[in-house]
């Protein structure tokens, strides 16, 4: 067992979560190819190096979460990414009435945005995060970012299954400042 590993069942020991209590994957709607199961800690993102590697191969970001308010960190943060060349694609949880974000059109639902998209930053607790996990498996994005504070090892577990990297608790803004974007 490496290190990754151990921190990894470390961390679901601790928080009581049993491959029994692991969410299950919907049969219902098509499910990208599952990765080598022996694997799938591969695509849990957390040295420097992975990291400045999925920034520096990322484009288009749809932001799950995004607010309209400049004064929340799901409003500038995306802001920030958009002003160091990334494409934002604001998909907001709520604000029923909000049509468009940072020049771009709003979208419910990231299945329902058009085109590839290379990482969902995500602005949800916790959580409020399994609900998505069907959605973003669905569009099937390069890579998911849960922001700083937010962690949940079953969904990220999921999601690297469907052979999707993810990185947790960390925050864009910081991570791209630290790659000098």
């Amino acid at each position: 067992m490496d290190l990754q590993d151990f921190e990894l069942d470390s961390l679901l020991q601790f928080m009581a979560v049993t491959p029994s209590t692991l969410p299950r994957i919907s049969r219902e709607k098509p499910v990208p190819a599952q990765v080598d199961t022996d694997n799938w800690r591969e695509h849990l993102l957390e040295t420097p190096e992975q990291i400045k590697q999925l920034l520096e191969n990322t484009s288009r970001i749809a932001v799950l979460g995004i607010k309209p308010d400049p004064q929340q960190p799901a409003y500038y943060v995306p802001e920030y990414a958009q002003q160091a060349g990334y494409e934002i694609v604001p998909v907001p949880v709520y604000y029923k009435d909000l049509t468009e974000m940072h020049g771009h059109k709003v979208y419910r639902k990231l299945t329902d945005i058009p085109g590839d998209i290379d990482m969902v930053n995500v602005f949800r607790r916790p959580v409020d995060i399994p609900p998505h996990v069907d959605d973003i498996i669905a569009k099937n994005p390069k890579s998911v970012w849960f922001q700083l504070g937010i962690r949940n090892d079953a969904a990220a577990e999921r999601l690297a299954r469907a052979g999707i990297d993810v990185v947790q608790d960390r925050c864009l803004l910081v991570e791209l400042r630290r790659i000098g974007r």
